[in-house]
């Protein structure tokens, strides 16, 4: 993921995606790309240009917080979305706003903005995920995070956040 990019585990209902020879999946918009994954979900990813355009993960890093998001959704039966890049000085409205540009699916959603730079992690809920993912649990997710962050592992911190998220929101009823 690029700096500023969201990665969503299923494609927005009523759309299709564009099937490119390369095995992607292209909107018509520019920087907005999907990726039919081998379960037949679509992995979605939007870029938001920034000043910095070094990309922060490797194909094996996507595809290991891809795996993450696909099962801890799956698990649980919420949405989860990570979002990585720079939140500002406001980081906890900045986060607020992400979150709810998820429009109808914020209600279920869970986002996890991790912003190496700042330093700052916040982990947002809608009105429905909130009843499983409570303070407690995004704190325990955060601690996670943090201790990986630590260690220079950006992304077994993020993969580490999400299963611990997974874990207190319990399987899908």
């Amino acid at each position: 993921m690029a700096p500023g990019e969201v990665a969503r585990p299923q494609a927005r209902p009523g759309e299709t995606p564009m099937i490119r020879e390369t095995g992607l999946a292209e909107d018509p918009v520019y920087g907005h790309a999907r990726v039919p994954t081998a379960s037949g979900r679509i992995s979605e990813a939007t870029e938001i240009l920034a000043d910095d355009q070094r990309v922060p993960f490797s194909s094996s890093q996507l595809s290991r917080i891809d795996e993450a998001l696909t099962r801890t959704s799956a698990d649980t039966g919420l949405l989860f979305s990570v979002w990585v890049g720079e939140l500002g000085g406001r980081s906890r409205e900045r986060a607020e706003e992400l979150h709810a540009a998820l429009g109808e699916q914020a209600e279920e959603a869970v986002l996890v903005c991790v912003s190496p730079g700042e330093r700052v992690v916040e982990v947002v809920t809608g009105e429905e995920s909130v009843r499983r993912v409570d303070d407690r649990g995004a704190k325990l997710a955060v601690m996670a995070m943090v201790s990986s962050f630590t260690e220079s592992d950006l992304v077994g911190g993020i993969v580490e956040g999400l299963r611990v998220l997974g874990d207190h929101a319990g399987s899908k009823h």
